[in-house]
Formats: C-alpha cells, sequence, structure tokens
C-alpha cells in the first residue's frame, strides 16, 4: 500500500499530477492538486512525482 500526499504550498497548480496518474487519485481544483480517490488504489509507480515541477508530492510505501 502506497500513501500519496501532496504540499498545497509547494504545489504550483499545474495539474500535470492529476493528468499523469494512471490510478487516477489524483484530482486538481483550478488551484491545488489533491488526492481525489482512494489512496488504497495507488500503484507507487511516481508517475505523478515525475512530472511535478514542484516537487510537491510524496509517496510512501506503508
Amino acid at each position: 500500500m502506497f500513501i500519496v500526499s501532496i504540499d498545497e504550498e509547494m504545489c504550483s497548480g499545474c495539474d500535470s499530477c492529476a493528468e499523469g496518474c494512471p490510478a487516477h487519485i489524483l484530482g486538481f481544483d483550478g488551484e491545488h492538486a489533491f488526492v481525489s480517490g482512494d489512496e488504497a488504489e495507488c500503484l507507487g509507480c511516481e508517475a505523478c512525482i515525475s512530472v511535478c515541477p514542484s516537487d510537491a508530492i510524496t509517496v510512501t510505501e506503508m
């Protein structure tokens, strides 16, 4: 199981992580990204991290 965390203060609001998440668990509210789905569905692939230009995302294995 993986836990996705997004630091709102660091998030630039680009929406790249939500678009790049193959599990579709990230959303975008027009200003910041957020975890919108079930974190248990995170694949741990770190695709969201690789596209985030502001290093606002961490994925932790539980």
